[in-house]
């Protein structure tokens, strides 16, 4: 019998096969890209396009025995970068680039192509980051994709594969230090994304302390930010300041939030802050091998995906698959 986790992934399979959409992948001659490629087009999660060298990637699908679905395109980025230079320089003239020559030197980027190749509507979602930092993706991403957006704001969540559950942690990806305003926006998008993946949201923004046991301005904002989500989503279950292990264990909430709707049942957790969100959900992975999925970004006019450069071949895969669903 499948656990959670198993259940999950095949649901996140099946829901992007049910409409098959183009991801591009800029770091197309990396191995675990080029592997992740080929099972997802056997799965029928996406058609794959892999940015790189033909002979260098076929080579190393053949040394390593992945097998290039015909769904997979290779395209050599030198063979098509002029295609963007008009664009790119129409989109950035006012904002830096000064010539034409400017534009095709930013296009020597594959990050930056494939971003564009997403603007353009040659692609339907980019996934990225196995070589790169965080702010090589979204930096640009901003630029290029969130130039003319109505909310701008952009957030992200992982999510985490448990052999019982499925857990959304957010923002542990992009939002440094969110003053309430923008926890409550977080808070709200991951909602919306667990929401879209079938997980009832109920949203337990987390901190040192449980309930009344503790104060302070941190303290302070996230009960701001409740009053804001609610204000906005008076329907939404939510509640906080909550500790992890009253958010998630039945017998410590009973004890510390009894009469929560939210506490020891939470499916979403929103961290204060990116430094212990990005810890927590590094450390949980670590710790008990888990599948992580993420950083999914939220809130971009197109999805764009940030890969950790310590990402597993599964992690590509399903984050491959949330960036079809999301081009929905």
């Amino acid at each position: 019998m499948k656990n959670y986790s198993e259940n999950f992934k095949l649901f996140l399979q099946r829901k992007a096969s049910s409409n098959i959409k183009k991801i591009i992948f800029p770091e197309g001659n990396n191995i675990k890209i080029i592997k992740s490629a080929s099972i997802s087009s056997k799965l029928k999660i996406a058609k794959c396009i892999l940015l790189g060298n033909n002979k260098y990637i076929k080579d190393i699908a053949i040394k390593n025995n992945f097998l290039l679905h015909k769904n997979i395109k290779i395209i050599n980025p030198n063979s098509i970068r002029k295609c963007y230079v008009d664009q790119l320089f129409k989109l950035r003239k006012d904002k830096g680039i000064t010539s034409y020559s400017d534009a095709y030197r930013l296009l020597d980027s594959n990050i930056i192509l494939s971003l564009m190749m997403l603007y353009q509507g040659d692609v339907d979602g980019v996934v990225a980051g196995i070589s790169h930092s965080t702010a090589d993706i979204i930096r640009p991403t901003f630029q290029l994709i969130q130039n003319n957006c109505r909310d701008p704001f952009v957030s992200s969540v992982f999510l985490m594969l448990f052999p019982k559950k499925v857990l959304v942690y957010g923002d542990c990806a992009i939002n440094r230090y969110p003053d309430s305003k923008m926890l409550a926006k977080i808070a709200i998008q991951s909602s919306q994304t667990a929401d879209s993946l079938g997980i009832t949201p109920k949203v337990a923004m987390l901190s040192y302390s449980t309930g009344t046991s503790g104060s302070g301005i941190s303290v302070d904002k996230i009960k701001d930010s409740i009053d804001i989500v609610k204000s906005t989503y008076p329907k939404l279950l939510i509640d906080g300041p909550i500790q992890y292990d009253a958010a998630v264990s039945k017998k410590i909430a009973h004890i510390k939030l009894p009469y929560s709707k939210v506490a020891g049942k939470a499916t979403v957790l929103i961290f204060p802050d990116l430094n212990s969100g990005n810890i927590t959900y590094k450390a949980v992975q670590r710790s008990s091998g888990i599948i992580s999925i993420g950083p999914i970004l939220q809130g971009l006019c197109k999805p764009v995906n940030d890969l950790s450069r310590g990402a597993t071949v599964d992690d590509i895969i399903y984050t491959t698959a949330m960036t079809a669903i999301q081009s929905f």
